[in-house]
């Protein structure tokens, strides 16, 4: 059957409510309402929230979004919150004090609660094997905040915290991390990624995290109109345009191996992502370093070929991490 976002909307209820204070053309309560689609309606959920854009606009005291049960916690703690729930819920269950009906844990944290601050917590969770599925949500840098860089800035990108002029403008080439694919090496039964440009591929991966029992997780690209510097009816566009460069590989993986990719549809030379972008305009405009740009484009190509993007290409075993691209080939 075919699918009908239209059917999802109306056969299913909002666990995300309006209300909330998110940015116009913002792509995150986007995600927390497809999210919480993918649960059935008589699905009891624990939603956790590490504190980033997502939780201080959408739980302003006495003030909410979430109609489930709903921790808010600190930056760094969302997987270590969610953990200690889950384990909670068993205990109680086990002692006769909850029922035995099915609860659903899910935790939501942008690219700096999951790349850097509370990735500690995170790997802590996966390789205790709780249940639970954690999303990122990934803006690529510390948006709540004022723009800062993470460990999920691409290379070249402009941020409050990278040099904005001078030889090599943009976050530094060789720095970051793949939180993906560290997932991956954690051998839990299910990672994704996905964006905000394909619906259907989201709710779908997420129902499928949550038919797995131990910890998921799902990293999903949500551009961010203010940070990016795009207009706020481009979010889409922008996103579906990360996929269709390369830029950002769209995948699934089970117990730490690949297992289907999303096809690139209509490959586009990366300079057409860049152009839409105000953080990367000192590499559109008439100063722009043709050699960065070729790198960005080298780095697309190698994405490409890693998790065989193109045709009937296959993932190239396990792909290596593009940080390891950008320090091979630093100067």
């Amino acid at each position: 059957m075919a699918y009908n976002l239209k059917e999802v909307v109306a056969n299913k209820k909002s666990r995300f409510t309006a209300g909330h204070r998110m940015c116009a053309g913002c792509g995150a309560p986007v995600v927390g309402r497809m999210v919480l689609r993918a649960l059935k309606n008589d699905d009891h959920a624990v939603v956790c929230t590490a504190t980033g854009c997502m939780e201080v606009s959408t739980f302003i005291y006495p003030y909410t979004s979430w109609t489930d049960s709903f921790i808010h916690t600190a930056f760094e703690c969302a997987g270590a919150t969610l953990s200690g729930a889950e384990a909670a819920y068993k205990s109680m269950k086990k002692q006769g004090k909850l029922s035995d009906k099915d609860t659903k844990f899910i935790a939501f944290g942008g690219d700096g609660g999951t790349y850097d601050i509370g990735l500690k917590s995170l790997s802590g969770a996966m390789e205790r094997g709780h249940n639970l599925t954690y999303i990122c949500y990934d803006n690529e840098a510390y948006m709540n905040t004022g723009v800062q860089r993470s460990s999920a800035t691409p290379p070249s990108a402009r941020t409050a915290t990278t040099q904005l002029v001078g030889d090599k403008p943009g976050a530094d080439w060789g720095k970051g991390k793949d939180v993906p694919l560290i997932a991956m090496a954690h051998g839990i039964p299910y990672v994704a990624t996905a964006t905000v440009a394909d619906l259907r591929d989201l709710e779908y991966k997420v129902t499928k995290a949550m038919q797995f029992h131990g910890a998921r997780f799902i990293q999903i690209l949500v551009p961010c109109p203010l940070g990016w510097g795009l207009t706020s009816n481009s979010t889409v566009t922008v996103a579906r345009m990360a996929m269709e460069t390369g830029f950002y590989p769209v995948y699934e993986a089970e117990y730490g191996k690949i297992t289907s990719v999303r096809k690139i549809r209509q490959k586009q030379p990366v300079i057409n992502y860049l152009k839409m972008q105000r953080r990367y305009a000192h590499l559109t405009g008439k100063k722009a370093d043709p050699n960065v740009v070729a790198r960005l484009q080298a780095l697309c190509d190698t994405n490409i070929k890693n998790f065989g993007l193109l045709g009937d290409e296959e993932p190239n075993g396990t792909p290596v991490a593009i940080q390891a691209y950008e320090r091979n080939s630093a100067v």
